[in-house]
């Protein structure tokens, strides 16, 4: 039977259950943790979880801030990340791109592969022409003065502190660090699962320091999540 739940459709816990799951996602805990906690069954907390970080990747994708400078660099996590990875480029491994507002918010993106035009079609689809990009020396980023982005920069990865310092590349390196510290502990996310995973890395990097359980509130309050 379902439950009255302005957060959840067709839900079967209460507001009160859900509002409790939501404030030990906010701080972190993984799902067996949280069941234990609520007396949820884990089945049914991970169904859950799944739907509220769909929520959250779809938020971050229409809250995208990019429209201002921005930086890009590429980057890779290690197989271990995702388990069932057949056939893919950069030998099995998942490739990333990542692009910084000079304020401090990322969006990520898993691609397929790393191919000059595809680089360019996901930076065409996220940039304006009067963009400043600032990118590492990965040939991918060539020709982006050929399609009429005229402020476009290349930072070496061994270079000049300063120089780095001036350009800041290193604080979407700092994000790609930290997305790989607290993915770790999944020891290994499934292929259709990584992305939701990555987008709940960006949405708590981008609001750190901020208090999750009531954004997040006001998120499902606003659009409510759907359970698969």
């Amino acid at each position: 039977m379902d439950v009255k739940n302005k957060y959840v459709n067709s839900s079967h816990i209460s507001e009160a259950k859900f509002r409790e799951i939501i404030r030990y996602f906010s701080e972190d805990l993984n799902a067996t943790q949280i069941s234990n906690l609520t007396k949820i069954s884990r089945p049914t907390i991970n169904k859950y979880l799944k739907a509220i970080r769909i929520r959250i990747a779809e938020y971050c994708t229409q809250n995208s801030p990019f429209y201002q400078n921005r930086e890009t660099i590429e980057s890779y996590f290690q197989d271990r990340n995702i388990r069932g990875r057949e056939g893919s480029t950069a030998g099995g491994k998942a490739i990333l791109f990542g692009l910084l507002k000079r304020e401090g918010r990322v969006y990520t993106e898993v691609i397929p592969d790393t191919k000059r035009a595809m680089m360019q079609a996901v930076i065409r689809g996220k940039l304006g022409i009067d963009s400043i990009i600032h990118s590492g020396e990965w040939r991918g980023y060539h020709g982006l003065v050929d399609m009429g982005y005229n402020r476009y920069f290349h930072v070496p990865h061994e270079g000049d502190e300063s120089e780095r310092e001036h350009n800041r590349i290193d604080r979407m390196e700092s994000f790609w660090n930290y997305a790989k510290i607290r993915l770790a502990k999944f020891r290994g996310i499934e292929k259709e699962k990584f992305n939701l995973h990555l987008k709940e890395c960006e949405y708590r990097f981008n609001h750190r320091g901020e208090d999750l359980y009531k954004l997040l509130l006001k998120i499902f309050r606003k659009n409510p999540i759907k359970l698969s």
